[in-house]
């Protein structure tokens, strides 16, 4: 009988090949003033822009987001991408220019997060405006559904959302980068 190790059969297998088929993903890993960042990049654009304390369970969540695809550890490929994302991260006002591979999401997904990269730099909506804004006023809690399934953080900036009392609600990172990213950006 075969026993499998539970702790790591879900882990995707890695390779340093370069990324060709259309259902791979690239990804690389480095810190930044917010902790790990893990960027992945489909054969269409950045796919994933992960933030975490730990690098194995950044890409475990890469895994998670993208089951079907192979996951290709490519440091050289990302190096670009991941120095705009923590050049971001300290300078938020120097805009964040990647292109992003949205596909992955429902078409309502796509329309939130199309609105959310609207929102300016140090700018806040609330989930109830946001809903407003893509014609679906009473869709408050399928957009924060949206906001929460977003894989992209920072390029998709979600972290620029809040409730209608003005506070912090959940931020998949973690509500302390939330605060963090939003404080920064107010300074810029």
């Amino acid at each position: 009988m075969n026993v499998i190790n539970m702790e790591t059969a879900s882990r995707p297998k890695r390779s340093t090949k370069s990324v060709d088929a259309s259902n791979d993903i690239a990804y690389s890993i480095s810190d930044s003033a917010l902790g790990k960042i893990l960027v992945a990049r489909s054969a269409l654009g950045v796919c994933a822009i992960l933030i975490g304390s730990d690098g194995d369970e950044l890409i475990d969540d890469l895994a998670a987001c993208f089951p079907t695809s192979k996951l290709i550890s490519n440091e050289a490929r990302l190096r670009d991408d991941i120095d705009k994302v923590v050049r971001f991260i300290e300078r938020p006002d120097a805009g964040l220019d990647l292109p992003l591979d949205m596909r992955r999401g429902t078409p309502f997904q796509r329309r939130v997060w199309d609105a959310l990269r609207a929102i300016p730099c140090g700018a806040m909506v609330t989930y109830a405006a946001l809903a407003r804004r893509i014609g679906k006023p009473k869709a408050v809690r399928a957009v924060a559904s949206a906001c929460a399934a977003n894989a992209i953080a920072l390029g998709i900036p979600c972290h620029r959302v809040a409730r209608s009392n003005g506070t912090l609600s959940g931020y998949r990172w973690g509500i302390e980068r939330k605060r963090a990213l939003i404080e920064k950006e107010a300074k810029s």
